[in-house]
């Protein structure tokens, strides 16, 4: 059974930084698109970062007030995508979500959920003095 658990969220201070992992089990993701999204209280999810399928263009895209902060790789040989966030910030509070394209080889998309087939439960950020 295909299962997306997210693991490395914190409370952090204004400054630091936290790596999220979003560990993929029941298939290998090589060539599925993955993205990370998060939903702060009382807002909409918002897609922070995605990475295309290997093989396909390798774009990665990135929320404008997360770009230069935030780095998405992928370590297939764990099956596992990191997010790197560097420099957090209050607004950068919330649950964080990953979120696995059915479809092989396609480029993804920053901020279609519908793209999105398997979701994980999320982990929570706090960045708070």
């Amino acid at each position: 059974q295909l299962q997306l658990v997210e693991l490395g969220g914190a409370s952090v201070q204004p400054g630091g930084s936290l790596r999220l992992s979003c560990v993929v089990t029941g298939r290998t993701v090589d060539f599925n698109a993955i993205g990370w999204f998060r939903q702060a209280p009382g807002k909409q999810r918002e897609g922070v970062s995605c990475i295309s399928a290997a093989d396909t263009t390798n774009k990665i895209y990135y929320l404008d007030s997360v770009n230069g902060r935030f780095t998405i790789s992928r370590d297939n040989a764990k099956n596992t995508v990191y997010l790197q966030m560097n420099n957090l910030k209050p607004e950068d509070t919330g649950i964080y979500s990953c979120a696995l394209d059915s479809v092989l080889y396609r480029e993804c998309k920053l901020q279609d959920q519908g793209f999105y087939f398997w979701w994980g439960q999320g982990t929570q950020v706090t960045v708070s003095p």
